[in-house]
């Protein structure tokens, strides 16, 4: 295993990290009596922690939000060498900050550890979640306080919001780290990772090999345009070539789930000799499927959910679009189209089952393809649309 500082925390950060959410019995708490109902999870989830520590893959993250995790959890923390261990879990944000805090009591009682390593504000996604968070008397003063009870060490947030406001979240300089989004088929945070390193944030990419592509499941020609590297090991290492990049999550359901990701770390010295030509065929297997115009341009002047009539995401599907006609990630595509509408503030805006019965020309207005997005829009949706997705939390 290789290791990164993690900011200014200073702690010795492994490349890969544990991820807590695909490993649980459910996705709602259970009560203590009921563990010996789920023998076999349980033994699996505990195989899967002492294969991640095998790997040197000690950075344990979870969420109060992840059902069971965290108490399943509790049945194995406890019996590991706590000082080995970098223990991460992750609470909403609440109007009310004693809800805030009773959860975080919650969470230590299900862990049964005396502390937390890394405590995250789970999720400030919008510019209200931000205001409630760090105002006088809100979550983060009730994080600090814990912090100086010794219940905590650092304190950072999670978010899926938009690059913009994870700047604004960094820049309170409130915060020691950021989990994020960012990998290859999706760059659009790089900003806030540049801004995350000016203030010495350490850098948490979240989901990059599900949210980053479904990656586990790869078409056939992303297979092909990757090669000699799985599409996913092309991924983590696309990610850890940049070094404002500290820890990849990689959420593993079962032990074998770590064996794929570990071939990335051969790479890790060669990443100048492996990665350029697959990048140059990655660019230009889009264009040819896209135009080199459209390819180097759809984004420019799209309008956010929010400034669009009917709420609908344009940047979001015309990205998934993107990815199913150049790279065949029709699947994936499907998965993320079919989840707005059903998102919330995790996932934003909505589809374009209705887009035309708007007119779009004012909010376009700055769009170098202003007068064919709406009909490039109502193709994705014939080409993306299926059965409505609800978040796995929700499930």
């Amino acid at each position: 295993m290789q290791y990164r500082r993690f900011g200014r925390t200073e702690l010795s950060m492994p490349v890969f990290s544990c991820g807590g959410m695909r490993y649980q019995y459910k996705w709602q708490d259970m009560s203590k009596n009921e563990m010996p109902l789920i023998p076999l999870n349980q033994k699996n989830l505990e195989n899967t922690i002492r294969r991640s520590l095998e790997c040197g893959i000690n950075h344990i993250e979870t969420a109060r939000g992840y059902g069971t995790s965290e108490m399943q959890l509790g049945e194995i923390l406890p019996k590991l060498p706590r000082e080995k261990l970098i223990v991460q879990t992750k609470i909403s944000p609440s109007v009310d900050s004693q809800k805030f805090r009773s959860q975080f009591q919650q969470s230590l009682q299900f862990l049964q550890l005396e502390y937390i390593d890394l405590l995250g504000i789970h999720g400030i996604n919008t510019l209200e979640h931000l205001n409630y968070s760090t105002r006088p008397g809100g979550c983060l003063d009730v994080a600090k306080k814990l912090q100086r009870q010794g219940k905590v060490r650092f304190i950072g947030f999670s978010t899926h919001g938009p690059t913009d406001l994870i700047i604004k979240t960094i820049e309170t300089n409130q915060f020691d780290y950021v989990n994020l989004h960012w990998y290859y088929i999706n760059q659009g945070n790089w900003s806030a990772i540049e801004v995350a390193q000016k203030f010495d944030l350490g850098v948490f990419i979240i989901s990059p090999s599900d949210k980053g592509g479904r990656l586990y499941q790869p078409p056939q020609k992303l297979i092909d345009l990757c090669y000699p590297l799985s599409p996913m090991v092309f991924n983590n290492l696309f990610c850890l070539s940049h070094p404002q990049v500290h820890t990849l999550s990689l959420g593993a359901s079962k032990p074998t789930d770590f064996d794929e990701h570990l071939k990335t770390l051969d790479f890790l010295d060669k990443v100048d000799e492996i990665l350029p030509s697959i990048l140059i065929r990655l660019e230009q297997e889009a264009i040819a499927q896209l135009g080199a115009n459209w390819w180097e341009t759809w984004h420019i002047g799209l309008p956010t959910p929010e400034n669009t009539p009917g709420n609908i995401n344009i940047p979001v599907i015309l990205w998934l679009r993107n990815l199913a006609i150049a790279y065949d990630m029709l699947e994936y595509a499907k998965m993320r189209y079919n989840l707005l509408g059903n998102g919330s503030h995790w996932f934003p805006g909505a589809n374009a089952e209705q887009v035309e019965k708007y007119d779009l020309s004012q909010c376009l207005a700055k769009s170098p393809h202003a007068d064919k997005i709406s009909a490039i829009l109502q193709d994705a949706h014939q080409l993306l649309v299926g059965i409505p997705v609800e978040r796995l939390s929700k499930s």
